[in-house]
């Protein structure tokens, strides 16, 4: 297993809590679009040596929401109230896995959007979600995920 990361990819700053404990996961900014990628260890494989399903929803779950935060310039946490997915192929271990979001819709309160996973360039596993946008004055309004160390 190599642990070389592709360029452009820097340590994601919001690496703490449950997201600490699956592992680094790394960002690159491009424009008004964010990648989040993993290089998948032997913690993120189930028993057939492949990436497990809960890590690959964990690692979309925070491509929708990082990717929707770079997408409309709402810089405040956006929790999920609904996400689907489908597992399209196995995620080898060893794999650098990598997300991409797509911007569907921005209504006053949601952000609804797709997001892409590759396991070294090959389609793994896509998902949609809708992710609340805070109030000003609500419980998340305070919370930000950073995007990126400067």
């Amino acid at each position: 297993m190599t642990n070389n990361i592709p360029e452009g990819f820097i340590e994601f700053s919001g690496n703490a809590g449950f997201i600490e404990t699956t592992g680094t996961l790394m960002i690159k900014q491009q424009d008004n679009e964010v990648y989040l990628g993993l290089r998948v260890e032997d913690k993120h494989c189930n028993p057939a040596n492949i990436c497990h399903g809960g890590m690959l929803m964990t690692l979309a779950d925070m491509q929708l929401g990082i990717g929707g935060q770079a997408s409309t310039g709402v810089r405040k946490f956006l929790p999920t109230v609904q996400m689907s997915c489908d597992f399209v192929s196995p995620a080898p271990n060893g794999a650098w896995l990598e997300g991409r979001t797509q911007l569907i819709k921005q209504t006053r309160s949601l952000i609804f959007a797709t997001c892409i996973l590759t396991a070294d360039g090959k389609t793994v596993f896509s998902g949609s979600g809708i992710m609340k946008i805070p109030s000003d004055n609500g419980v998340y309004a305070d919370i930000s995920l950073p995007i990126g160390k400067e």
